[in-house]
């Protein structure tokens, strides 16, 4: 269970994820917001990134699987454990899409894939 820490009269206080403030439409207690209404917005927009965040893992760990399976083989038949020029390739797209945070995701996506050079 996540929780958050909020602060009240200068003492943090850890709250579940679950809990709401006092009252009939109180707003979540984690929303980091009292607003109901707002509170309701970034609950549902909150939905939305965790969904999002579970298919960014399925097409990670697919794409890790596949390209441990084009590196098996690679090697199985006599070929080199890497291609540097596709993960030049790779690293390119990813930075042109994202700037320099995207060469660090590409880095983290190719590791997942072939393992730390």
């Amino acid at each position: 269970m996540m929780t958050d820490v909020k602060e009240t009269s200068g003492k943090p206080t850890a709250e579940s994820a679950a809990d709401v403030a006092p009252g009939g439409d109180a707003a979540p207690a984690n929303a980091g917001t009292d607003a109901p209404e707002a509170a309701a917005r970034i609950v549902a927009t909150r939905e939305r990134i965790d969904e999002i965040d579970g298919q960014l893992i399925e097409l990670w760990q697919e794409r890790a699987r596949l390209s441990q399976q084009i590196g098996a083989t690679r090697l199985a038949s006599g070929g080199t454990r890497l291609v540097l020029s596709r993960e030049r390739e790779i690293l390119e797209r990813f930075r042109e899409a994202l700037g320099a945070d995207g060469t660090q995701l590409g880095l983290l996506i190719l590791r997942a894939g072939r393992g730390p050079l």
